[in-house]
């Protein structure tokens, strides 16, 4: 609103949106300040929100191809700017609660100095929201190993059937590591809520950090022969349970497709721990149990499992040749042998996506800072509430 109405969009030259960038480009610097983070990718997107919703061209159709290739440039520069950084412990002055009546803004035809600023805006966005979901990778991944893979004594005191209270303790110490995870998962799902961040990218967030479990679960189950067996797959279904118990706490408005991200090492474990193997046909096996698994995946868990509980067997040699004869086809119709999983890194949303998310929402009842409204220079502020 400040922006539109001292028609910073509308000026060849101004040096406001430098500014502004330079101040982002500085409070990130420390970048495993997720409180910061946070702040900052609230603010950010809100900010995108208005100039999607307020500059009448895009980025990219208003820039000429010399100036498209010099936005890398500038942002680069930005991290050697000015020192300035927000009070961190305010809420965001452009969280999603203090944005409204958009429909009301008038839409303006916006000079190169915007639409350079839209687009080192998006770019910070997504730096800013790569960094926050980095840090959580980094955090869980020491964790992920030690889920894959239930520990030794507690193993043994399951499969010797001990008594009660050894027999609870061995559960407690299996959990751990899962209850760790869900932890810090619920750390960072506060952090982005008390900072506001629009529900849509916390979404983001957890559904690729879902995936990214899901991704090195999997590959680890399939490259250890020891994490195949029937008692590591019961191990790694109850943590699975804990997660799948987060998500329902934390709803599908900020947990998103998180729990459909486990797909693979979902049905990678309810394979290990079906009974009757042997009678399984290969129909039911890649129809009904594990239909997202390729036949290189099935093949890899059902020639390395054993079970260390119970004595069974895996599925039957003709189920294995099966495989082995459609790998065959496979490889003849150049279809990929790798059984593997890649995780991707990729941001999963556009500046479309954002806004489409965002809803409107009026703040009448909101005070101004203080600094703003002691500002003669925002008297129109004060015209517009009233």
């Amino acid at each position: 609103m400040l922006k539109l109405h001292w028609r910073s969009f509308e000026v060849e030259r101004t040096g406001v949106f430098d500014r502004i960038i330079q101040t982002i480009g500085s409070a990130i610097e420390v970048q495993d300040n997720n409180d910061k983070l946070a702040y900052w990718l609230s603010n950010s997107s809100t900010l995108l929100l208005l100039l999607q919703r307020t500059l009448k061209t895009t980025g990219a159709a208003g820039l000429t191809p010399q100036r498209r290739r010099s936005t890398a440039a500038s942002f680069g520069r930005v991290f050697s700017g000015i020192r300035a950084s927000p009070q961190s412990a305010a809420r965001p002055f452009l969280g999603s609660r203090l944005i409204g009546g958009l429909g009301d803004l008038r839409q303006v035809e916006a000079k190169y100095p915007a639409l350079l600023f839209k687009q080192q805006l998006t770019a910070f966005l997504e730096k800013i929201y790569g960094m926050i979901r980095d840090n959580l990778k980094k955090e869980i991944s020491p964790l992920l190993g030690l889920c894959i893979q239930a520990p030794r004594t507690s193993r043994a005191s399951l499969i010797k059937g001990s008594r009660s209270q050894a027999n609870a303790l061995a559960q407690q110490t299996l959990i751990a590591h899962w209850q760790s995870i869900v932890k810090i998962l619920t750390n960072y799902l506060n952090v982005l809520k008390a900072n506001y961040v629009p529900s849509f990218l916390i979404s983001k967030v957890f559904t690729q950090i879902f995936s990214f479990i899901n991704v090195q679960l999997f590959n680890s189950l399939l490259l250890r022969r020891e994490c195949c067996s029937f008692s590591n797959g019961e191990y790694v279904k109850a943590g699975l349970a804990e997660l799948e118990q987060w998500c329902i706490y934390a709803t599908e408005e900020y947990a998103g497709s998180s729990w459909e991200e486990l797909k693979h090492i979902r049905q990678a474990v309810g394979f290990l721990v079906i009974h009757q193997k042997p009678k399984k046909t290969l129909k039911e096996i890649t129809n009904d149990l594990c239909p997202v698994l390729s036949i290189q995946q099935l093949y890899r868990i059902s020639t390395m499992y054993w079970d260390d509980k119970y004595g069974t067997h895996t599925v039957s040699s003709e189920v294995i040749s099966s495989m082995r004869i459609m790998m065959t086809e496979d490889s003849n119709n150049a279809v990929s042998s790798s059984f593997l999983l890649d995780d991707d890194s990729s941001i999963p949303f556009s500046v479309d996506d954002i806004s489409k998310s965002m809803t409107e929402i009026e703040v009448t009842d909101v005070d101004m800072p203080p600094l703003i409204r002691e500002n003669s220079g925002f008297t129109f502020l004060h015209q517009r509430k009233d």
